[in-house]
């Protein structure tokens, strides 16, 4: 089970001067788009749980998780407790709920959040499979049933492959000095 902690008591621990360690696990993109003050970048797709537990500089501290909305934050948290660490917490309702709850964000360039690429380019399959498969060939019509079963898939395993491949897009991308990820030591 994932331990949560909601944003009102995350903002009164950051705020209690306690050494507080975070990770945001969005895509550079959106990071860069606005999160909380002390969040360091370690994007879900790139998250190798044994080799941030090495790097870390709070010890044996809880490590705290966040994305936008929470649903990426508890996969991470899940990944973590996979390989062994359990004291993760993710913060509800994400970046999102941090900001509303009157939190420190940096604030950069809007950029198309990764859930709403998916209904993009999920819709867009869809209508135009479904067209082709009205106005060129019947058998085109697996295109939107392939996207559905996808989009059942990922509701059911709380994953989604196409977010994952679209979180790799050069788009999703920001250039990084140093090329890296990683949490900063």
């Amino acid at each position: 089970m994932t331990q949560t902690i909601t944003p009102q008591d995350f903002q009164r621990l950051c705020q209690s001067g306690q050494d507080v360690e975070l990770i945001d696990v969005r895509t550079p993109v959106e990071f860069q788009e606005m999160h909380v003050e002390i969040a360091k970048n370690v994007p879900l797709d790139r998250l190798d749980p044994q080799r941030l537990q090495q790097e870390r500089t709070t010890g044996e501290a809880p490590l705290y998780v966040i994305c936008r909305s929470g649903g990426r934050g508890k996969q991470a948290c899940e990944k973590f407790q996979a390989a062994g660490v359990t004291n993760v917490i993710n913060v509800e309702g994400g970046t999102m709920a941090c900001a509303a709850a009157g939190m420190s964000m940096v604030r950069g360039k809007k950029a198309v959040s990764l859930e709403r690429q998916v209904r993009i380019a999920a819709g867009s399959l869809v209508f135009v499979g479904s067209a082709l498969g009205y106005f060129v060939h019947p058998y085109f019509i697996g295109l939107p049933a392939f996207v559905g079963a996808g989009l059942v898939f990922a509701g059911v395993t709380d994953t989604c492959g196409m977010g994952m491949m679209l979180a790799r897009m050069p788009w999703n991308q920001v250039a990084s000095p140093g090329g890296s990820c990683a949490l900063p030591k």
